[in-house]
């Protein structure tokens, strides 16, 4: 009986530590600052949104895909037609669970795209000017990136 009750007490904390592992993530926990949800639109139509614009302050909502590093909050969220924005946290402090994938978030921030000098704006100056010395190569499903400053789960 005197080595059953240890046991019986260690199984009984094995199963506690391990339900407190797999907790879901409850709605409206928030990650940073708690993002102003006035000027929200969905993440789908960010990009359209922005026009020619290279970089705004705005609200989105959207599904994340993965979370790619949990410390410094780097995730990826859905922007629909097959395309990904990449989002990190501004404060690198912040730390987000894997168990974010999958859930509907709602983000505030700077939302920027992607700028590449293909006319070699960055070497003004060179002799061989004119002409396109590299061909520029960019990936048409990641053509917005997000700053974000906080996180809500919506869903």
């Amino acid at each position: 009986m005197k080595k059953l009750i240890p046991f019986i007490l260690l199984a009984l904390f094995s199963g506690t530590i391990e339900a407190q592992k797999h907790t879901p993530i409850p709605h409206g926990m928030v990650y940073g600052q708690k993002p102003d949800t006035t000027v929200m639109m969905p993440a789908s139509k960010l990009e359209d949104f922005m026009g020619k614009k290279t970089r705004i302050t705005t609200a989105i909502a959207g599904k994340v895909i993965r979370v790619t590093k949990p410390n410094g909050g780097w995730f990826e969220l859905d922007a629909g037609k097959g395309r990904v924005i990449a989002a990190h946290f501004y404060n690198a402090g912040v730390s987000i669970p894997k168990e974010l994938a999958g859930r509907t978030v709602i983000i505030s921030g700077i939302a920027a795209k992607q700028f590449i000098a293909d006319d070699l704006q960055h070497l003004a100056g060179d002799t061989v000017s004119g002409k396109k010395q590299h061909k520029v190569k960019t990936d048409p499903k990641r053509v917005v990136t997000f700053e974000v400053k906080g996180l809500v789960v919506d869903k």
